[in-house]
């Protein structure tokens, strides 16, 4: 591989990466706030399972890297505009219809990524997305349960949990922008051109929100630029905390 294609890989690997760490940030502030003990758990499991594709993904992305970098060089000691992430994962989610309205969005696009990107000619990102498929899943599963209990629940229940969609999706077009990919990744077989996911996601999300009595948005979209590291105002704090303890003592292992 050389120089090129690798840094043009790296660019993609990195965009799924950064999705993964962000929600995993964002799904770790639940724990010990959730409306159920269960729910810690629960929530704690489906954070650490992005955590994990994160790991596998930074790993990877540092390693088309000349020099190498490591993961936590990855998470720790890059700024704000050289995260890849899209807009919807990184914003706060204060209700916790709104955190189930987002997992249930990203999940449902992630189950229908890596299902595509297992067939993936680059064998890491096929490996990384075949255990990756099987926990978002979980997630989606999850999040439906939640949404059905509060769209069909009480009218207040109702009322939060289409507000918590109306909320986010504005932010489901990024998901399918394929602007930002390099030709070539799809042409080689390596990525998954995004904008063929969208008729298998509206189509699954229509089914829980109709059963959930819940009206699927009609919100303008909001602004992207989160692949070109452009972001919200949401990102800097949360960067703040994800990186604080390493930027205050570096080089510290531990």
């Amino acid at each position: 591989m050389d120089v090129a294609t690798s840094s043009v890989r790296q660019g993609y690997v990195l965009g799924l990466a950064d999705d993964a760490l962000v929600a995993a940030q964002r799904m770790g502030e639940w724990i010990a706030a959730s409306p159920q003990i269960e729910e810690d758990v629960a929530l704690g499991n489906i954070g650490l399972d992005l955590l994990g594709q994160a790991r596998s993904l930074l790993t990877y992305a540092g390693s088309l890297e000349t020099p190498v970098r490591t993961e936590d060089d990855l998470a720790y000691w890059r700024d704000e505009h050289e995260f890849r992430n899209v807009h919807l994962v990184e914003r706060p989610t204060a209700d916790y219809a709104v955190a189930m309205a987002r997992l249930l969005v990203l999940s449902t696009y992630l189950c229908e990524l890596y299902a595509l990107l297992r067939s993936s000619t680059d064998g890491t990102l096929a490996a990384v997305a075949a255990k990756a498929v099987k926990e978002v899943d979980y997630h989606r599963d999850h999040a439906a349960m939640w949404v059905l209990r509060l769209g069909d629940g009480t009218d207040e229940s109702h009322r939060r949990m289409q507000a918590a969609l109306d909320s986010e999706w504005p932010f489901v077009d990024e998901l399918f922008d394929s602007s930002y990919l390099n030709p070539v990744l799809l042409e080689t077989g390596v990525a998954v051109d995004p904008t063929v996911l969208r008729s298998a996601f509206d189509r699954r999300m229509a089914d829980v929100l109709t059963e959930a009595t819940l009206a699927v948005p009609s919100t303008r979209p909001a602004p992207g630029g989160g692949r070109s590291g452009v972001h919200t105002d949401a990102m800097a704090p949360l960067l703040a905390e994800l990186q604080g303890v390493a930027r205050a003592h570096p080089g510290a292992t531990w």
